[in-house]
């Protein structure tokens, strides 16, 4: 895993966070929950490869 991977996941996190209390605070919780789980797709559309990487590492590891 690349280290800059991590940093991109944590700049996700501080924006959407920093968002979903703007909205919240305006009364907008719809869409603050909208930020959220577009925060949450993209970092798993980030982290999906490295996770079937680990599956397949680990079913080459014990020849299943």
């Amino acid at each position: 895993m690349e280290v800059s991977l991590i940093f991109k996941i944590a700049a996700v996190g501080i924006l959407v966070t920093v968002i979903g209390q703007v909205l919240k605070h305006s009364g907008r919780e719809e869409h603050a929950f909208l930020v959220s789980l577009a925060g949450l797709l993209i970092v798993l559309f980030w982290i999906v490869p490295y996770i079937y990487d680990l599956f397949e590492n680990i079913r080459d590891l014990f020849s299943l």
